[in-house]
């Protein structure tokens, strides 16, 4: 798992900025802490898959990124993902709760929410104080079909005037997501309980709520609503085994990332699923350095699913972070036999690849990680470091201003992609990535002086 801090708005690409980056004033970059970890992300895909199926998006486009936040609060920035705090994800207790979440969420980019948003950006007074993405993810999503995404969402006090979602489009949201639940064999249940879960904030003042409440106003209305549902149609929805694992194996990874290895030795005999159980104890011995006890742990938890890439992934983190590179790269290959298209395994990888000496390699892995997620803050470490060592200084320059730029630091930015535009050929890919850069990097440092 890594730790990856990044502007609030870091995937809205370059075309709609150039478009709106006039009405910004100065104001500092505000940023979120993204877990990038393969398995936390395809547990919560396995969830999410009937849901957007349901509501007519591509399970395959969209990604379930989790923000190392322990509020709770959910919400979507674009077209492409929908983001989840890890305090939600810890704090509910059943898989329909967290799918319920999700489904909500996943009606606001159904419906149209976030293009009908965008025209009142022009009033928002609250604009200077958004921490905006920079244009390198309309290039590094391959332009088109990225450069359609369109910001909204929120989770936080500066955004509450901005973004803050109307009653009727709250209202809407949950009616969908009642129908996407009801279309997938979910139980209702879960939204009306995610509900109650949140309707004590009303009680709160505003500035002790959670963001969530801040974005999704709660009301007993909306609960009747959801309980009226339920009894008009009843509950017809299948016990899911296959969803309450994928719950667990997300919610076990997360906590045992987030709280102490104590904690999570203490608690892991609680987990009645064997595999789930290894490995949150594997993560705990690797965080309390005793590399011998987390082998054992994560090749226990292999051993009861041999064909899973995301545990064979995890014994590749642990030995590399323990400086067993040769070891580490023997792992990651099994991983990547195992999921040769995932990119956070293939980020992982390139990572060992470069540790071994391995740069040619390393650059070839990590080249494919990236076109496949542009949003992995280490793999553009990494991937810099491998065109620096292979000699294509122009091309490491490039992949340093689009990190500098995600993570909402435009000056930085700035720098780097005029030097890979002065060390590129005019015209070729690279030259253009760093085009797109560099004009919204001056834009937004004009705006801030």
């Amino acid at each position: 798992m890594a730790f990856e801090r990044v502007s609030r708005l870091a995937s809205i690409p370059a075309l709609f900025l150039l478009t709106i980056l006039w009405l910004v004033t100065a104001g500092s970059a505000s940023a979120i802490t993204l877990l990038r970890d393969p398995d936390i992300e395809n547990g919560l895909e396995e969830l999410a898959f009937p849901i957007l199926r349901a509501a007519g998006l591509n399970p395959r486009r969209i990604k379930l990124l989790v923000v190392d936040d322990s509020s709770l609060n959910a919400f979507v920035l674009d077209h492409n993902a929908i983001f989840i705090h890890s305090g939600l994800i810890e704090k509910v207790q059943r898989a329909d709760v967290l799918q319920a979440v999700i489904a909500h969420e996943a009606a606001h980019i159904a419906n149209g929410h976030i293009a009908r948003r965008i025209g009142n950006l022009e009033n928002a007074r609250t604009l200077s104080r958004l921490g905006l993405g920079l244009s390198l993810l309309a290039a590094a999503a391959g332009g088109g079909e990225a450069a359609m995404g369109i910001a909204a969402g929120t989770q936080s006090s500066a955004l509450r005037g901005f973004l803050k979602h109307t009653r009727a489009e709250e209202t809407a949201a949950d009616n969908s997501a009642v129908s996407y639940l009801r279309w997938s064999d979910i139980s209702i249940k879960g939204l009306i309980d995610l509900h109650r879960t949140f309707a004590g904030q009303e009680l709160l003042s505003v500035e002790r709520q959670d963001p969530y409440m801040q974005s999704h106003p709660l009301t007993r209305d909306r609960i009747r609503s959801a309980e009226t549902y339920l009894e008009s149609y009843g509950d017809q929805a299948p016990a899911n085994p296959d969803a309450d694992y994928w719950f667990a194996r997300v919610r076990g990874k997360v906590s045992a990332f987030s709280r102490s290895s104590k904690w999570t030795l203490g608690r892991a005999a609680e987990e009645h699923h064997r595999d789930i159980r290894m490995m949150r104890e594997a993560i705990a011995w690797h965080r309390d350095r005793n590399l011998a006890q987390a082998r054992a742990a994560i090749d226990a938890a292999i051993a009861e699913r041999p064909d899973d890439a995301y545990y064979v992934e995890l014994k590749g983190q642990i030995l590399i972070e323990h400086r067993q590179t040769q070891a580490a790269v023997a792992t990651y290959k099994q991983a990547v036999d195992l999921a040769p298209n995932n990119a956070l395994i293939l980020a992982g990888y390139g990572r060992a690849l470069l540790g071994a000496g391995q740069d040619k390699a390393a650059l070839e892995v990590l080249e494919r990680a990236r076109a496949r997620d542009y949003r992995d803050i280490r793999m553009l470490r990494d991937l810099a470091v491998a065109y620096s060592k292979t000699g294509n200084d122009g091309m490491a320059s490039v992949v340093t201003a689009e990190r500098y730029a995600l993570q909402g630091r435009p000056e930085d930015a700035l720098i780097h992609a005029r030097r890979a535009v002065g060390a590129l050929p005019t015209g070729s890919p690279g030259w253009q990535r760093a085009q797109d850069v560099l004009l919204a990097s001056e834009r937004s440092v004009k705006r801030k002086r």
